[in-house]
């Protein structure tokens, strides 16, 4: 957003960009200090005149590497920089993009996408030759620009306190930054400034938003001048919305604009449109920083995007349809004035802008991190924490990147790297990939064309007839994967040579890539798969890979009813695997509980994940492992598993109620985990020859608990917490006891007749609620003050039973008459 990439146009003269202004502050503090913060508005030329300039200037001793989150970007700056420079690229200016590197030796200045900096830190830690890094458009917060600004900072403390950083953005959060660089000095530009008119135009609740989109377009085609660029949450809605204006007036020129597209398709959105003209570019965020599209004037911003997020509880990354925050609206609506006044149409309230945060939420804390948990590894740290975050990775998803780079053997327990993850770190490429191109030399070649294809995937699911079509040469990117292909090969010293490559070891490289999701059929449900990490996944019936037995599955979308949909997989041979790689196999002796017979069965299993692949049956095992087995029965399926009896039951509550009101007392965990995290304390001793379900549920567990609480809590639990309430009439009535609630008893009145005062229990610590019944046990009256009862409303309920219930007895001072239980005919005897 901040530079002018096209690159035979008029543009706005250098010396009238904004920037210029403050050039000399910048270029004096970048000399007397290591780190600065740079704010300049879009359009204040602070990511073309300022490095120009730093190299007119010769103001930093040694190569400048500027970081672009973005390849259309990166390489589009490197190209327009040259050209101000009056040079082919690759002298002063150069770049480096995946695939792709065009520096020299006297390259000055590299224009690199963040990945890039993360390989140079690795490959050399001191960066030596580098005297500043730029951290361009930082307000996106990508995991690459954190990772590389955690690393820079330590190699500033550590290795090189002269080397210097400058972090630059429109929308920095500049507390936070302040925060994480206090050192670091602030210089901000205000920018030239065009009016930009806003107008709202929420989605009708009845029409979706892509028709809205049309409409919109049409409408400002028809009643502004200019060109329109739509900001549209992904590449579907481009497509929908393209299609609805294809009829447009052939003055009218639609191009898509997307991360998908290759360079020269990306280069025809943003080159100018011909005189007579007009253009409307339909983009993705994308467009939001460091891309100029001139003639751009009208702005729709549908106010969505479509963001990756990591769920940690299914290991997969969902990429969601969500609100932008408020600085991707302010980035958007810029587009508008960059060159004249210009018109942003939102397709939202202001009421809805102002509820959305007002910046996206840092990658860092929504990702999937084993690349990061790679690279720190390779860095030396095993605690994230020993480095400096704008945001520290969370522990959890900390956790989890670890378990699958332990899984592909790249790095120990300990989170240090393995003699694999040394092979793989050389070969720059992420943990997946790396495990499976320094699996074996042999394969080396099959594993190159893999890595090459899966960085330019295809819409197809099948991803065997990508591999089918670059072998008959009919793939859509076939010169620029061959190219890859040889560089990945070359890098790993070997190579590349069709001759060499083994269709029949595709699938079974792609299991070390991806050994997490090897995926087995379900029996019965065809089309449904289960995971080795344990997910379910479902493939489309119309799919041939539906039938397989076995797959692996490449790439996953979750979908908004939280089902898990293959987008991209492989057959697999299970048996072949089991061959090629036996150590994602382990066989496990296990005890489980066959359901329909009601026994306990043992087996060996040969697993590879959570997937059983084989089963053989085993003897009946010993007495210790049948007790294991139980406890993990009731440990894994809950309590509810044992015989539970109402006897049991209200055991079970009047202990948890002692618990919670007499919390003095010593009494043993009875809370539903206490009860599991401690059963083989109360439990085993019960298992002495169960061997069957229906034996472990005919435990009288009545007993279990009254050993579980000891002497002598199991004898003072009666007198504190009685089971019963004995009455003056001889009556003994059952006290309700329920965790959470007051102990409640139901008599009849007359029988309570001559009590002063609500019975208490627990040491006098809980009065007990009375449930008052009519003479024909119907409820009249719930209390838990008796005396009060007696002394107010009873009046009303004795003038009302008197009528129904003339022949028993109604005193009108109950608190001092006898309690009874028989009727008037009794006391006159």
């Amino acid at each position: 957003m901040y530079n002018y990439i096209v690159l035979k146009h008029k543009v706005f003269p250098l010396s009238q960009l904004p920037i210029e202004k403050v050039i000399s502050p910048i270029i004096s503090e970048l000399k007397s200090n290591q780190t600065l913060i740079l704010k300049a508005p879009p359009g204040a030329g602070k990511s073309t005149y300022l490095p120009l300039q730093l190299i007119l200037q010769n103001a930093i001793q040694g190569k400048i590497i500027m970081l672009e989150p973005r390849r259309l970007a990166a390489k589009s700056i490197a190209y327009y920089l040259a050209e101000q420079l009056g040079e082919k690229i690759g002298k002063r200016i150069g770049y480096r993009i995946r695939g792709e590197t065009n520096v020299g030796q006297n390259t000055k200045l590299e224009v690199v996408t963040e990945g890039i900096l993360s390989r140079m830190i690795h490959a050399d830690a001191e960066l030596e030759g580098i005297g500043l890094i730029v951290f361009d458009e930082f307000h996106e917060r990508s995991l690459h620009a954190d990772t590389a600004l955690a690393f820079c900072l330590d190699i500033q403390e550590v290795l090189r306190d002269d080397l210097k950083l400058l972090v630059m953005s429109a929308t920095l959060d500049h507390a936070a930054l302040k925060e994480l660089l206090p050192d670091a000095r602030y210089i901000e530009s205000h920018g030239r400034s065009f009016p930009v008119e806003y107008r709202y135009s929420p989605i009708p609740k009845n029409q979706n938003l892509e028709d809205h989109v049309a409409k919109q377009v049409r409408w400002l085609l028809n009643n502004d001048q200019g060109s329109i660029l739509v900001f549209l949450p992904g590449i579907s809605s481009i497509k929908v919305v393209e299609q609805k204006l294809q009829y447009l007036d052939e003055s009218i020129q639609v191009c898509p604009l997307h991360g998908g597209l290759d360079f020269h398709q990306q280069q025809m959105a943003i080159t100018p449109s011909k005189e007579g003209q007009r253009k409307v570019v339909l983009a993705t965020n994308i467009a939001e920083t460091s891309l100029t599209i001139e003639g751009i004037r009208l702005v729709v911003d549908s106010g969505y995007e479509r963001v990756a997020k990591f769920d940690l509880k299914s290991g997969i990354t969902k990429l969601e349809q969500k609100k932008i925050a408020q600085s991707s609206a302010e980035q958007r609506a810029g587009r508008a004035g960059r060159m004249t006044a210009g018109v942003c149409v939102r397709l939202y309230s202001l009421e809805q802008l102002n509820q959305q945060p007002s910046r996206p939420k840092p990658e860092i804390l929504t990702s999937e991190l084993s690349n990061l948990v790679f690279d720190l590894a390779k860095w030396g740290v095993t605690n994230p924490e020993d480095l400096r975050w704008l945001d520290c990775p969370p522990q959890s998803a900390i956790a989890q990147a670890r378990s699958l780079l332990v899984a592909l053997g790249v790095i120990d327990y300990k989170g240090k790297l393995t003699e694999l993850g040394s092979m793989v770190s050389h070969s720059g490429l992420e943990p997946r990939i790396g495990a499976m191109l320094s699996f074996d030399s042999d394969t080396r070649v099959t594993a190159s064309l893999i890595a090459a294809l899966l960085e330019e995937p295809e819409k197809n699911i099948d991803f065997s007839h990508s591999v089918s079509r670059f072998e008959s040469a009919m793939h859509r990117k076939q010169k620029l994967v061959a190219r890859r292909a040889e560089k990945i090969a070359h890098d790993l010293g070997c190579s590349f040579n069709m001759e060499q490559f083994e269709h029949r070891t595709v699938s079974l490289l792609l299991a070390i890539a991806f050994p997490d999701r090897i995926a087995q059929a379900r029996v019965d449900q065809y089309g449904e798969f289960l995971l080795s990490n344990g997910q379910g996944v479902t493939i489309s019936d119309e799919e041939k890979l539906a039938g397989s037995r076995y797959l692996v599955v490449l790439d996953l979308i979750r979908t908004t009813h939280q089902r898990t949909i293959v987008s991209s997989a492989i057959e697999l041979d299970i048996d072949a695997l089991q061959i090629f790689c036996p150590s994602l196999f382990a066989e496990d002796e296990v005890l489980f509980w066959n359901r329909n017979k009601g026994t306990l069965c043992a087996e060996v299993q040969l697993k590879c994940g959570r997937l059983i692949i084989e089963r053989k049956s085993l003897p009946a095992p010993d007495r210790a492992k049948i007790t294991q087995a139980l406890l993990d029965l009731v440990q894994r399926e809950g309590l509810s598993v044992l015989g539970w009896d109402t006897k049991s039951q209200d055991m079970l509550e009047r202990i948890r109620c002692a618990q919670s009101w007499l919390p003095e007392e010593p009494w043993p965990d009875f809370s539903q985990q206490g009860l599991l995290d401690s059963i083989e304390n109360w439990l085993s001793p019960y298992l002495i020859d169960i061997h069957t379900l229906s034996q472990l549920q005919s435990i009288d567990l009545y007993d279990v608990f009254n050993a579980f609480l000891g002497w002598p809590l199991n004898k003072m639990i009666d007198e504190w917490l009685p089971s019963h309430y004995q009455l003056a009439t001889g009556s003994r009535i059952k006290i309700q006891y329920k965790e959470g609630c007051a102990p409640t008893l139901a008599v009849r009145i007359q029988e309570v007749f001559g009590e002063k005062s609500s019975p208490m229990i627990a040491k006098g610590k809980q009065a007990l609620v009375l449930e008052l019944l009519s003479p024909a046990g119907r409820p009249l009256q719930v209390t838990k003050d008796l005396a009060s009862f007696w002394a107010g409303s009873y009046q009303d309920v004795q003038k009302e039973m008197k009528g129904r219930y003339p022949k028993h007895i109604w005193p009108d001072n109950p608190a001092e008459h006898v309690a009874t239980t028989k009727t008037k005919r009794h006391f006159k005897s």
